[in-house]
């Protein structure tokens, strides 16, 4: 009898434990099917984030002449990826475009012919004069190349514009007109003085951001005819808290994070948070390009 009922005990532990064994499969199979449906309904865009780009080749950018930062990036890298984003026929967006056709309310219908293309957005923060006069010529070789304006968007301290710094110059009003004028530059705020925004009352809110913004805009007169300039913010530190963002929507259709991840262009999305990847020295081009494409790190 005891033999039995052992018997009975080990029958049940050994159907509950496949039923369990069971029911974990058939949630980790809908939730791989989850991920791969919204991933076919829902729009991918990388918001790849730079700082400064260097030349490997050119003494000058290299130490002892020069401070190394962990997110310089080298300008024989940067031109190679851009130059296969170009022959896999990117979208190169602004951030105007990006807010028009995926995050106003309602968006703009996208053009036809850009449909069925895939889509990147390049940034750089802090508006380095090394990183100009490094991305520049590469934008216009590229251009006449493969005959492809691409667009390259600047979040930018106008404060410090053309300001010799301690350890890095900035790129001058000149610098973003030029660019500007060529029809390669999209010119977006970083805050007047990247003064980090959860630490400041209303009256320094309000000078960090709308200050950017005159800036930029007096910068650039007679060669914003649309009025683009500084309608978009990427937060310096990546910082925002409540208070600030009451301030930020005064002044600005959308905010860029730095937090590593794309953005998804779903039912949840947010204007004032978008995410940006952050870009470093250790990405290589084949990581960037995977990213690009939808793949992972």
């Amino acid at each position: 009898m005891k033999l039995l009922f052992d018997g009975w005990k080990d029958f049940k532990r050994r159907k509950f434990f496949k039923t369990v064994t069971v029911i974990v499969l058939a949630f980790l199979f809908g939730l791989g099917l989850f991920r791969i449906s919204t991933e076919l309904l829902f729009e991918e865009i990388p918001i790849f984030g730079f700082h400064d780009i260097i030349d490997r080749d050119n003494p000058q950018e290299r130490p002892p002449d020069r401070l190394e930062w962990s997110s310089d990036y080298f300008k024989q890298d940067f031109e190679a990826f851009l130059t296969q984003l170009v022959r896999k026929k990117y979208w190169f967006l602004t951030t105007e475009e990006l807010y028009d056709y995926f995050l106003a309310d309602p968006p703009k219908p996208i053009p036809s012919e850009k449909r069925k293309q895939k889509k990147v957005l390049i940034s750089f923060d802090d508006g380095y004069k090394s990183a100009h006069q490094n991305i520049l010529p590469i934008l216009e070789k590229l251009d006449r190349t493969y005959n492809t304006p691409i667009k390259i968007v600047w979040f930018i301290n106008p404060a410090f514009m053309g300001i010799p710094g301690t350890a890095l110059d900035r790129a001058s009003c000149q610098d973003f007109r030029t660019g500007l004028e060529k029809g390669y530059y999209d010119l977006q705020s970083h805050t007047s003085n990247h003064e980090n925004l959860t630490t400041l009352d209303s009256k320094d809110l309000k000078k960090e951001l709308l200050g950017s913004q005159n800036l930029l805009r007096a910068c650039t007169d007679n060669l914003d005819p649309t009025n683009q300039v500084a309608n978009h913010l990427a937060y310096p530190f990546g910082a925002v808290n409540r208070f600030a963002l009451k301030e930020v929507k005064k002044y600005y259709k959308s905010g860029y994070l730095y937090n590593g991840k794309t953005l998804r262009i779903d039912w949840f999305r947010d204007r004032y948070f978008l995410p940006r990847i952050t870009v470093n020295r250790n990405h290589s081009v084949e990581q960037l390009l995977k990213i690009a494409s939808g793949g992972w790190l």
